[in-house]
């Protein structure tokens, strides 16, 4: 048996198959030399769409329900995240683009139920979660409130739309999901009271509840939004997550032309528009400060009251990925020296070991770095020499298994945290598939 025998599961027992993706796995594995890097990125690229997805018809229209991988539960970050790099392949594949389009309305479903709910069952079914102390339904999974739960499937639905122009997702059921949106929004800018949500949980683990009596640390009402917890799951410090309130307002900016061009609602996309403009104000009035070391730089949160946390978190939206995000340019002077503090011991969640350096967060502690922050920092970079010493630590630290983790340990790629974790495996594909069509040279190591 060969060294590098693929990792997927055989063809009967794929959860979903698409022509495209198989045609691009297809050339990689003939064009790459490098054997390693080719079967991992054979492994992980699909694995979203083998192991996690479950398709069907309802009612005429396409829904599609995407579990994490090893949580049977579907996240609205996780699963955009999931099919992010699928969409590019939309057009030359008809079930592909069906899928994804039944993602959308799932999740447009999702948010309807609640809004501020963070994963969700495939229906009513029981939750180990459903003891927490907040409204919780039959339908939902957990129900953290995370400012980028909404902004993800506002990037899905707006990316979809740029790359097909098919619009049959997009109803009246849609829009009242976006109007909930925003209503959510401006209700955790908490101008005149705490909002309608409150989060507890009988835990031993500080993160996994909030202080305040589930309302938070306090904050003065600046414009910025608050979000309980962060993309890791993992409750704030301070409620303003300054990456959050940037994704946003990129993901407002979005619903705005969306709501412009397919419904021609002039006056709810201004509400939409200057709901983006106060937050984008807030976070150059609030969030950017003069840092000992690194001249000015963003903070990861902030209270309003001049209180600021500096750090990053792998998980996404993190500081580091903000052009990903489309926040702004990778070449933006603030950006370019929160960056370096991101990469330096200045960063408490920054590790350095015998294996590999990068990013990791407190959700699985000291020490281990996840890989997704690897694979974010070579798909922000402009660097070509980064670009490809990022790759060569993601080929050298999947520890044997073929596949991207949640996160190792700095020294010993062996240890690591999550055998399926179908986000890291996705985006990985994604930075692999873009290195390869942009700049090939990268891949020869």
């Amino acid at each position: 048996m060969s060294e590098y025998t693929s990792n997927r599961p055989i063809l009967a027992a794929r959860k979903f198959t698409s022509k495209a993706v198989e045609k691009v796995i297809k050339e990689f594995k003939e064009n790459v030399d490098n054997k390693e890097l080719a079967w991992l990125f054979e492994n992980c690229f699909p694995n979203t769409i083998d192991t996690t997805v479950n398709f069907k018809i309802e009612k005429g229209k396409p829904d599609t329900f995407v579990i994490t991988g090893d949580i049977d539960a579907m996240w609205l970050r996780d699963s955009t995240a999931q099919v992010w790099p699928y969409l590019q392949l939309c057009n030359e594949d008809e079930e592909l683009k069906q899928m994804i389009a039944g993602l959308i309305n799932r999740q447009t479903k999702c948010i309807l139920i609640d809004p501020y709910a963070n994963a969700f069952n495939d229906g009513a079914a029981p939750s180990e979660w459903e003891s927490d102390h907040t409204d919780m339904k039959p339908e939902l999974h957990e129900r953290k409130w995370e400012i980028d739960s909404l902004c993800y499937a506002i990037r899905l639905a707006y990316g979809y739309w740029r790359e097909t122009r098919d619009i049959s997702c997009f109803d009246k059921t849609w829009f009242e999901s976006i109007k909930l949106v925003e209503k959510t929004f401006v209700e955790q800018q908490r101008k005149e009271n705490t909002g309608p949500y409150s989060f507890m949980r009988t835990t031993n683990r500080l993160t996994d509840t909030v202080a305040g009596f589930g309302y938070g640390n306090p904050i003065k009402p600046v414009g910025l939004i608050c979000s309980m917890f962060r993309p890791s799951d993992d409750s704030t410090i301070y409620p303003f997550l300054i990456p959050s309130n940037l994704f946003a307002v990129v993901s407002l900016r979005q619903a705005e032309e969306m709501v412009t061009a397919i419904f021609n609602d002039n006056v709810f996309a201004a509400e939409l528009k200057t709901l983006a403009d106060e937050v984008e104000q807030a976070v150059k009035d609030y969030a950017i400060s003069t840092h000992l070391e690194f001249n000015e730089i963003y903070a990861y949160e902030v209270d309003g009251f001049g209180n600021k946390v500096y750090m990053d978190d792998s998980n996404i939206p993190s500081l580091l990925s903000l052009p990903y995000l489309g926040a702004f340019d990778s070449n933006d002077g603030v950006y370019k020296s929160t960056r370096k503090f991101l990469h330096s011991d200045s960063n408490p969640y920054f590790f350095k070991g015998k294996a590999a350096e990068g990013i990791g967060g407190p959700h699985v502690g000291l020490d281990y770095i996840w890989p997704m922050s690897i694979t974010m920092r070579a798909l922000t970079s402009t660097d070509d020499d980064e670009i490809k010493e990022c790759i060569k630590m993601l080929v050298n630290t999947h520890g044997g298994a073929g596949f991207m983790h949640e996160g190792f340990h700095k020294d010993d790629p062996k240890k690591f945290t999550r055998k399926w974790f179908a986000w890291s495996n996705t985006l990985f594909g994604e930075l692999i598939l873009k290195t390869y069509k942009t700049k090939p040279e990268l891949l020869n190591f």
